[in-house]
């Protein structure tokens, strides 16, 4: 039995096709998911272009933002039954014994696989999914808002966890796309004076934030909002723009002993100098995908009601239609863009 998969097939630039595998059988610890919404992500158009900087085992299905109804289970699997509606972290391979693994950080785990890039993802029908991975979606939840799980889970990680926020402080960040518009969500809520800052064709994605979220954003320099104060620069600085370059806007605009955060990648060398972080004695903060409890606050949130993320949905593509969805968050005209498998 066969099914279609968006398939990243080689390193080539646009080496990305609808093309049909194998239907998948679950291991022992597995369950298979029909997938009913998978997010397009901007790895996944990364990969579609050859920008990314990171190893892929081609060829791929793309896709790692994903919910369905659990179809089939393995045969050590407990807890979880034909039908649940489920939404999967995307460590798909991780070495449980690893020390990272072993402090619940198997999101550091150097063996550490992911779906889309390290094993077959959930651009397709059904996906296997490891059942550790789980996590069950609160009722009222809509499945397109709940595969958007992963998305602010990597925002709550970098702004809760990495950022160390509090009320008060005043937050720049850097780059409206999806994890920018959810990592300044995040810093509002937490209590920081926000602006989420862009570029002139930014302007769709900027809309969004401003009528979906109630942010303030701003275009090109925000030098003037960080030091309007008393002339030091913000507290903290979330760079979420997919570029190196944004890193020297970072520096400039934080404050002395502020916080900068990088969620955003970029694979361009800096070819500037470190030295103001060093006299500004500024703490620079890496974060990278999330763990399993980040993934109960996010979903608790949403069921609350207090994160609302279906403004970020800019539209909804058939499997076959993928590349109109790349297109579309490619361009700046919508903020996120899901696929619905027939």
């Amino acid at each position: 039995m066969s099914q279609n998969a968006v398939v990243n097939f080689s390193p080539d630039p646009g080496s990305v096709e609808i093309r049909e595998i194998e239907y998948p059988e679950p291991d022992n610890d597995d369950v298979i998911i029909k997938v009913e919404a998978v997010g397009v992500c901007g790895s996944d158009i990364h990969q579609w272009h050859s920008t990314h900087s990171w190893p892929v085992n081609y060829p791929i299905v793309l896709g790692h933002e994903f919910g369905g109804r659990i179809t089939e289970t393995g045969k050590n699997v407990e807890g979880w039954k034909i039908d649940d509606r489920v939404v999967s972290e995307t460590a798909a391979v991780i070495n449980s014994d690893s020390p990272m693994s072993r402090r619940g950080l198997y999101n550091l785990d150097k063996e550490r696989k992911g779906f889309g890039y390290g094993v077959d993802g959930a651009m397709t029908n059904y996906v296997k999914t490891p059942v550790r991975c789980l996590h069950r979606i609160p009722k009222g939840i809509q499945m397109e808002c709940a595969a958007l799980t992963e998305p602010c889970c990597v925002a709550y990680n970098a702004v809760i966890n990495n950022s160390r926020i509090n009320p008060g402080d005043r937050a720049i960040v850097i780059g409206p796309g999806p994890i920018g518009i959810l990592c300044a969500v995040f810093a509002k809520m937490s209590g920081a004076d926000v602006v989420l800052i862009g570029l002139d064709s930014d302007s769709d994605r900027l809309e969004v934030a401003r009528s979906g979220f109630g942010l303030e954003t701003m275009v090109g320099d925000a030098s003037e909002w960080a030091l309007c104060v008393d002339g030091l620069g913000a507290d903290v600085i979330i760079d979420a723009a997919g570029v190196s370059e944004s890193l020297r806007i970072a520096i400039d605009l934080v404050r002395p002993m502020g916080i900068i955060t990088k969620v955003g990648w970029g694979p361009e060398p800096l070819n500037f100098s470190l030295d103001p972080l060093v006299q500004k004695n500024v703490t620079l903060q890496g974060s990278f995908s999330h763990n399993w409890p980040i993934w109960e606050q996010v979903l608790q949130l949403m069921h609350s009601g207090e994160l609302d993320i279906s403004p970020i949905i800019g539209g909804k593509w058939a499997l076959n239609e993928w590349d109109s969805a790349f297109d579309a968050m490619q361009s700046g005209k919508v903020v996120k863009s899901v696929l619905i498998p027939d």
